[in-house]
């Protein structure tokens, strides 16, 4: 019977989750998949609600109120919300709603049990669950009673725990209503929750149940350990029953209650493993129903399942769309994680990504990987990807090599046939130790970037997206350039040779680390250096510096106008001009063309101007570059000094000058690449933001920035058909959101499994991070956990904890004393411009930001790769 207020479950499906709310829309959906059992039921609408909440005229008011609250002001937000709770429990439910639902329960029973359950508009979908957030009464009995409870659910849109929950999400409040679930109750001998993919690793392939007796409330509030199964392939391959001493059981005059489980009951398990077996498989269906991995509350009555719930699981990192047709298996590694910018990518980013880089990358999460099935299978190329991955990043073999560990996953092919093409990543022929190669790399990087910015000027139209795909292979060349690979080589395997012989003929440790210091051509720590250069210029300035301090005062599109209008003004905004005309293509993130560069927002830059100006005095820069160079000329008469007293010392001497020259010569080009790809990229954003802004005036997209959420190849046909789908834009942005709050493996199979790695070392004191050293030396001092780099407030001495650092972070390694990241290897930006500045570093410590308190003092032994905590 259809109603306004008033729909039966069989009446809707998960398209109506605006009028039923997502748990009712998955329950209608449930209803329909065959062979699935739900109990029966009716939804109250939103409409119904909409219609309650009119009765409460304060109600905007108090809405306005709640989106000013900051989300962690928790006192505030639990006294208001109380309060708007109470508001709506004591009004009376208009009498056409009430009426509605009178109906509705005599059609099922007027005097039977029911379950009155929340379902909010924004829950139970695929990117946020909003599990728990919302109340639900079991066991409600009576039309006053429903009535009652039905209140209630309105009211908990407003418990302490959704209102956080939405505003953590951005999650507008007035853009949520509130449905209600009312289904006859379910009296089962036993319930629980079924995992259709594993919770912890991710693995489709693997369905998890958990299983106790009773009602399922006492899984769900931690009242008793579950008995847990795991099925694989249509068998129990592990079960774990526990000892259940209590349960829930419902009351004859209405709510439940805890009891104690029979002594002689407490082990026996709540499921037998053919039913275990039997509940996945109805889970299967549901999961292919719905499309995704699905999280379900069930209710064993009578040897049959009733399905109560079922909700995506939004934890789990999402997968590359396989090719029809292709089953194989696939064993996938993070790029982000080598390029040190883990957190989610735009469309556009990604897709940019993909038509620029030198391998084939697939998407997953909004981060890109690439697929290493074929060279992990064939053992000539095998050893040479884990040695290579390894030397970056440990943990990246470790999760490599745990896969090929797994019996079969990982087939086994015929090496490559003599004769054939290289595998990739061959090293590349070595070449002579002469900084004037550098100087021609440098050029011929710069002459591209000035060709790109000329020829692209009279470009638009579907004519620029022609023109880019034309600059892309431009891109690839240079970025490909034999004689580059070459120089990049040559300064690692100088580094790796120092590291390896001078340990081994002097007990040395990571000794490159120091031969390194203040090298030439590395633009990413000269660019720190700059920064301190732009500080020497501000610092005698004070009515320039109360106008940096005014920082809520500064807008990016007028900063550098308003800031020439003070006194000495003129001088301070050359010096950043100066600035940005060299750097004011990057920024956090920069792998990412969405994001916004230096040059874009320039006052991002302000917070470190500011903390360059009180940390250093005048000339700190040349100082800086000065003493590590002579602190690595040092080591050099040192080191070689020491080895001609060894045996054929003469020899190793010899050689050992011989690397340190090529090291220094080529070491600092390093970063020299990336700077020229985001060079380019700043260039292919200003003529896709200036395309967008023609769609914007043609009415084809709402906003410029809409562009970001279209693929490359969308936002080009865009611009030939003058079309825009505005439901995809608004689901990638709702799909960008959660993938911002995923945390992406190192390593990915198709299976679904997220592997992380992990140090198998035994010489890490108990209770220190483990982590990979990058730059020696051991340092104490105050850890400063940064998660935003305009946040940033560092003194000197401080000691930069943080996710990751790109190019971007390098002009705060200038007052910093030390470096800890969870992401990182010994070649990636960090290390290098660590190692440049000198600062004891140690990356790739799992979870370092949490484990971690600001403000904690701690110590970086950054030549053997650990952080302790101190007391």
């Amino acid at each position: 019977m259809t109603d306004q207020y008033v729909l039966d479950l069989e009446e809707v499906d998960e398209t109506r989750v605006a009028v039923v709310g997502g748990k009712g829309a998955h329950l209608g959906g449930l209803s329909r998949i065959e062979g699935i059992r739900v109990p029966d039921g009716f939804c109250v609408t939103t409409d119904a609600f909409r219609r309650a909440m009119a009765e409460v005229p304060s109600l905007d008011d108090r809405l306005d109120e709640l989106a000013r609250l900051d989300p962690d002001d928790r006192d505030a937000i639990r006294t208001l919300s109380a309060h708007m709770r109470r508001i709506i429990e004591e009004i009376a439910v208009p009498g056409d709603v009430t009426a509605a639902i009178t109906r509705a329960l005599g059609r099922f029973g007027e005097q039977g049990a029911y379950a009155v359950r929340s379902s909010a508009t924004a829950e139970d979908l695929p990117t946020a669950s909003f599990a728990g957030q919302q109340d639900t009464y079991l066991n409600v009995l009576g039309p006053t009673a429903v009535l009652q409870h039905i209140s209630r659910c309105w009211a908990s849109m407003f418990t302490e725990r959704a209102v956080v929950y939405r505003q953590r999400n951005d999650i507008d409040h007035r853009t949520v209503d509130m449905a209600v679930v009312v289904q006859r109750m379910v009296f089962p001998d036993a319930s629980g929750i079924l995992f259709t993919a594993d919770p912890v690793t991710g693995n489709r392939k693997v369905a998890t149940v958990d299983a106790g007796f009773g009602l399922g409330e006492a899984l769900v509030s931690g009242l008793v350990n579950p008995d847990v199964f795991t099925v694989r392939d249509g068998e129990v391959v592990t079960r774990t029953i526990a000892a259940k001493e209590r349960a829930v059981h419902a009351l004859p005059a209405g709510g439940t209650r805890e009891v104690a489980v029979d002594v002689r009951q407490r082990e026996r398990p709540a499921l037998t493993d053919e039913q275990a077996v039997r509940l996945v498989g109805l889970g299967r269906r549901i999961e292919a129903h719905f499309g995704c991995p699905q999280d379900i509350e069930w209710c064993l009555v009578d040897d049959g399942f009733r399905i109560v719930q079922s909700r995506p699981i939004t934890t789990l990192f999402p997968l590359p769309v396989l090719a029809d047709g292709d089953s194989d298996r696939h064993v996938y590694v993070s790029v982000g994680h080598q390029q040190m910018m883990t957190d989610a990518m735009k469309p556009l980013g990604f897709s940019m990504w993909q038509l620029t880089a030198m391998v084939p990358m697939v998407e997953a999460g909004g981060r890109l990987f690439v697929d290493v099935t074929r060279r992990l299978a064939s053992p000539a190329s095998r050893e040479g990807l884990l040695e290579v991955l390894g030397k970056g990043d440990p943990l990246v073999r470790d999760a490599l090599e745990t896969v090929l560990g797994q019996d079969g996953f990982v087939p086994s092919i015929p090496d490559v046939v003599p004769g054939g093409p290289p595998s990739a990543g061959a090293p590349p022929a070595p070449i002579e130790t002469d900084p004037a190669v550098v100087t021609e790399l440098i050029e011929r990087s710069r002459t591209s970037v000035a060709a790109l910015e000329r020829d692209i000027r009279a470009k638009e139209g579907p004519a620029l997206f022609e023109f880019l795909l034309e600059a892309f292979e431009e891109h690839k060349r240079v970025l490909g350039d034999p004689l580059s690979m070459q120089a990049i080589m040559a300064g690692m395997d100088a580094t790796w040779w120092l590291n390896d012989k001078l340990w081994q003929w002097l007990g040395e440790k990571n000794a490159a680390d120091t031969l390194t210091l203040s090298a030439p051509d590395n633009i990413t720590s000269e660019m720190g250096l700059a920064l301190l250069d732009v500080a020497d210029v501000i610092r005698p300035l004070p009515e320039v510096l109360a106008f940096l301090r005014d920082a809520e005062q500064l807008e990016d599109a007028t900063f550098l106008d308003e800031l020439a209008k003070t006194a000495g003004g003129g001088e301070a905004r050359d010096a950043i001009e100066a600035f940005l005309d060299r750097y004011g293509m990057r920024c956090v993130g920069e792998i990412d063309i969405t994001r916004p560069r230096w040059r874009e927002r320039p006052t991002t830059l302000v917070p470190v101007i500011l903390d360059n100006v009180r940390n250093f005095g005048p000339g700190a820069a040349g100082r800086r570059f000065e003493q590590g160079r002579r602190k690595a000329l040092q080591m050099e008469q040192e080191v070689l000094s020491r080895l001609r007293t060894l045996p054929d010392g003469d020899w190793k001497a010899d050689e050992t000058r011989r690397m340190i020259d090529r090291v220094r010569t080529f070491i600092g080009y390093r970063e020299y690449p990336k700077y020229g790809i985001v060079s380019r990229y700043f260039v292919y954003k200003q003529a896709l933001l200036a395309e967008a802004e023609r769609l914007v005036r043609d009415n084809v997209l709402p906003e410029k920035e809409d562009a970001f959420y279209l693929t490359f190849q969308e936002l080009h046909e865009a611009a030939r058909s003058n079309r825009v789908d505005e439901r995809l834009i608004q689901r990638r942005k709702e799909a960008f959101r959660s993938y911002r709050a995923l945390n992406p493996p190192r390593v990915l199979t198709s299976d679904g499994e997220a592997l992380t790695g992990e140090y198998r070392r035994d010489d890490v004191p108990a209770g220190a991070l483990t982590g990979l050293p990058v730059s020696a030396g051991t340092v104490e001092g105050r850890a400063r956990v940064v998660l935003d780099i305009a946040e940033a407030d560092l003194e000197a001495g401080d000691i930069l904890v943080t996710v990751f650092t790109d190019p971007s972070w390098s002009p705060l390694f200038v007052g910093i004393a030390g470096l800890v990241t969870e992401v990182g290897g010994l070649m990636t930006h960090g290390a290098v411009i660590a190692r440049e500045y000198g600062l004891p570093a140690v990356v790739g410590v799992d979870r370092a930001t949490r484990l971690i308190r600001d403000g904690q003092r701690i110590r970086v032994h950054g030549t053997d790769g650990y952080v302790e905590l101190l007391p």
